[in-house]
């Protein structure tokens, strides 16, 4: 090892620490918003009549599109992920790499079904606004598809899961080190 090696490996290693523990928590943090969505709001909406389910639906859609969700934690993961990679490549740490790689792809699972199912789903129920009848309101709970909603988040939820799941495990391995 070189004395310039010598003197960057301080520098470097705390960059893949912090940058593998932000993954970690943001990942952990997304996460939790699909368990909880699958566990605690979709069978809770579930149990109320029409008028009420777009009302808070489109409620809690409205809230959570908001710069801490989006930026940080939906977006954030992915972008912590891929930089922990590959400052862990580029570092010669090839101990957790494969869990590194675990996390992305099951986070980009993650991602894939929000854009291509969750998301279109919240747009069609986004866009009624007119909704005044019992049966407006009945037609636009159908929009949602509420079944597919929730079994496609469940899906998610778990791939969100195995992603944060790998990521303190990326973690553990990059300590022991």
């Amino acid at each position: 090892m070189t004395a310039t090696n010598a003197l960057a490996r301080p520098t470097r290693r705390p960059l893949r620490t912090g940058t593998l523990l932000l993954a970690t928590i943001t990942t952990g943090l997304t996460a939790g918003v699909y368990v909880d969505w699958s566990n605690t709001i979709m069978p809770g909406l579930g149990d109320v009549d029409d008028r009420t389910f777009v009302a808070a639906f489109q409620a809690l859609d409205a809230a959570i599109m908001n710069p801490l969700f989006l930026g940080l934690e939906f977006t954030g993961s992915l972008l912590l992920i891929a930089l922990a990679l590959v400052l862990h490549i580029r570092s010669g740490q090839r101990a957790a790499l494969l869990w590194l790689s675990v996390a992305l792809a099951a986070y980009l699972v993650s991602v894939v079904i929000t854009m291509g199912v969750n998301e279109p789903l919240n747009q069609q129920l986004r866009s009624v606004t007119e909704a005044a009848s019992d049966a407006d309101f009945a037609a636009a709970r159908a929009l949602l598809d509420e079944a597919r909603w929730t079994a496609w988040n469940t899906v998610r939820a778990l791939a969100a899961l195995t992603a944060f799941g790998s990521l303190a495990w990326s973690l553990v391995i990059h300590q022991r080190r």
